[in-house]
């Protein structure tokens, strides 16, 4: 019956009482429905956020990003579960595939939280005229932040698991730590090739384009474009490296 009364707020883990909270994911039944509940509260924070990323290049950008940010999350975790949950139970874990589901999706749940959280600021730079690499680094951030405080809370679960319940080995908790790393990674490029996100406003509608360069090259131009005083167009990133940021080439000088 506990299950049947079980909603969307009692999904989110709260820092304040995360040990009732893993307490309840490790005695339930019934993990699937909980499962289930949370990949759609999760997809809905996310695509929530999604929009607000997207909406500062108009309408159809800002509901593509909303069905973006949800794939490219899921499927990283898809992509990156199964060798986790192996090497867990090589490792000597006795926790069930549910139960170890429910913890990494409650680490999803409120990652996105957080970037929700964080939209009424990202709303606010795109209606005052925010400049879009400012914006690009400030939603980097912000996936960052609550990425951290997501996988915190499973790397919590997963140290309960150890030390009150013994269900789980305490290597396992270390192995985690290098799983989330590559997880991190797994998402970066999946985001680099799911782009754009949001794009300059001049740039018009695109699903997908295809980007020489790499995430990390773009992140060092967002701030070389930030830092540089205004109308300095000499830049350190080539056109032909980044060909999506030179709409006009002839303007750059090398």
């Amino acid at each position: 019956m506990a299950n049947e009364k079980l909603d969307f707020a009692g999904l989110i883990p709260v820092l304040q009482n995360k040990d009732d909270f893993f307490e309840k994911v490790l005695h339930e039944t019934n993990s699937w429905r909980r499962i289930w509940r949370l990949i759609l509260l999760f997809i809905g924070l996310t695509f929530a956020y999604g929009l607000v990323m997207g909406s500062y290049s108009g309408f159809l950008q800002a509901l593509s990003a909303g069905v973006k940010v949800p794939f490219m999350f899921l499927l990283s975790l898809l992509i990156c579960f199964p060798a986790f949950f192996v090497l867990q139970f090589i490792l000597g874990s006795t926790m069930k595939l549910s139960q170890m589901t429910v913890i990494i999706l409650s680490g999803y749940v409120l990652t996105g939280a957080i970037m929700v959280s964080f939209a009424p600021i990202a709303v606010l730079f795109v209606l005052t005229g925010g400049n879009y690499y400012f914006l690009q680094l400030l939603h980097i951030a912000i996936f960052s932040v609550a990425g951290i405080f997501g996988m915190k809370t499973v790397l919590d679960a997963l140290k309960y698991s150890c030390e009150q319940k013994n269900v789980y080995p305490r290597t396992g908790v270390v192995v985690f730590r290098f799983w989330v790393i590559i997880l991190a990674f797994v998402g970066i490029q999946l985001a680099w090739n799911l782009q754009p996100f949001l794009a300059e406003k001049t740039a018009g509608y695109a699903l997908f384009k295809k980007y020489k360069g790499n995430f990390y090259t773009a992140v060092v131009y967002s701030i070389q474009q930030l830092s540089s005083p205004p109308g300095d167009s000499k830049v350190s990133v080539e056109p032909d490296l980044h060909p999506e940021l030179f709409p006009d080439s002839t303007k750059v000088v090398r």
